[in-house]
């Protein structure tokens, strides 16, 4: 499931307040992603793989089985490669 927006080959656009959780108690982790952490709507996307960098203004919080990034700016989540993923500043 991938709904978001695409702004290139193996890039997405995520707005300015996207929430992503991710559950990194396993090898490669998942990361689910939303449009809004408010909104009452499911994910826009799931994808298996490693968050492996936040190049853009953000909070993070830890929980138990991973961590959630809660973007404060329009940014562009990018494929790095076949288990890497990045997110950087639009």
């Amino acid at each position: 499931m991938n709904t978001l927006a695409r702004a290139g080959d193996d890039r997405w656009r995520l707005p300015q307040h996207a929430y992503l959780v991710v559950y990194d108690e396993r090898e490669t982790e998942l990361l689910t992603i939303y449009d809004c952490g408010a909104a009452q709507k499911p994910p826009s996307a799931r994808i298996l793989g490693n968050l492996v960098r936040v190049k853009a203004d953000h909070e993070l919080e830890n929980t138990p089985t991973g961590y959630i990034v809660r973007m404060r700016e329009k940014s562009v989540l990018e494929k790095q490669d076949e288990d890497h993923w990045r997110i950087l500043a639009e």
